[in-house]
């Protein structure tokens, strides 16, 4: 039966029929959209997270660690730790003045063997410039961000901030690891090159074999990386409580120069243990013979229990922070 309405057809094609001054539109795309479930009509999920967004997927250790190498403070510090070794042997062979390298310190024997020439290299960066290195990378890598007025964005793509800081943290450690690593290694290459793969001779006198001194100098430096692991978590601490970049960085270094000059301090006594920087010549424990541990195992302890303590101001800092940059 004919309807007495009348109907019209719009530009679109879509047909509908004029009923007491109303138009009732047959929409297709609108019929279709009520029929899909409403998941995919909404995007946004119960939680309010879009979905297909995993937490897990943001902020990629590989994406962050192409971003942080891609970096020229990074190409420097590295490039930097190269280059020192050759500046030693440089220093070595403009003051050589043909006398036999003396026994007592690492620097009179550096010349003697490849081995030496390491050990000092490491004996020599320790104290400073190894700390340098790791406050940067772990100073610099939120401060940085949020200097930039970057650190927003990246919360709100978004990077949860657990997630943020702690991907961050592990390509840091990346870095500071490949840093402590690096340094000796050249210094290995170079001294076995130019001075042979001699004995390493140690300052007590006693001598080990190319063999056992090469195991002896890499467990020197993996006691360096976990020593200097409380370094790391204070830059890491220091770097989200400010946009300061060179403020994290240089705070964390003069901790460490602090706690250098205190140790000095004999009248402190036993005090002087609780120091972070107590133990970080304990490696040199290994160059000799016969190895007392217990310096090593106190420094561990310490280290870890000072990183564990600032990773977690930091964390706990983080978390409440206002971020506005």
């Amino acid at each position: 039966m004919a309807s007495d309405h009348p109907r019209f057809t719009d530009s679109t094609g879509r047909s509908g029929i004029v009923e007491t001054g109303q138009v009732s539109v047959a929409d297709p795309a609108a019929e279709t959209a009520a029929a899909l479930p409403v998941s995919a009509q909404d995007p946004t999920q119960a939680d309010g997270s879009v979905q297909g967004y995993r937490a897990g997927r943001t902020l990629p250790v590989r994406v962050e660690l192409a971003r942080q190498l891609g970096r020229r403070r990074t190409r420097l510090a590295l490039g930097f730790l190269m280059l020192l070794p050759l500046l030693l042997l440089a220093a070595f062979e403009i003051g050589d003045d043909g006398s036999t390298p003396r026994t007592g310190d690492l620097a009179g024997m550096a010349t003697s063997s490849g081995l030496n020439f390491a050990a000092f290299a490491v004996s020599s960066s320790a104290g400073f410039l190894l700390v340098l290195v790791v406050a940067l990378f772990f100073g610099d890598t939120v401060a940085s961000e949020a200097s930039w007025c970057s650190l927003r964005y990246l919360l709100a793509a978004p990077v949860p901030r657990g997630r943020l800081l702690r991907q961050k943290a592990i390509v840091a450690a990346l870095l500071s690891l490949l840093g402590t690593v690096l340094l000796p290694a050249v210094a290995l290459a170079v001294g076995l090159f130019w001075y042979g793969p001699g004995e390493l001779a140690t300052p007590n006198g006693s001598v080990l074999s190319f063999a056992a001194g090469a195991v002896h100098l890499a467990l020197a430096v993996a006691y360096l990386a976990v020593q200097l692991s409380w370094v790391a978590g204070l830059a890491l601490w220091l770097g989200v409580s400010t946009d300061a970049p060179l403020g994290a960085v240089g705070g964390a270094v003069l901790v460490s120069i602090l706690s250098q000059i205190l140790d000095q301090i004999s009248a402190l006594g036993s005090l002087r243990s609780f120091l972070p920087t107590h133990y970080a010549s304990a490696w040199s424990d290994l160059l000799a013979e016969d190895v007392d541990w217990t310096g090593m195992a106190n420094g561990t302890c310490s280290a870890l229990i000072y990183a564990t303590v600032f990773v977690t101001l930091a964390h706990w800092h983080f978390h409440r922070k206002d971020i506005t940059s």
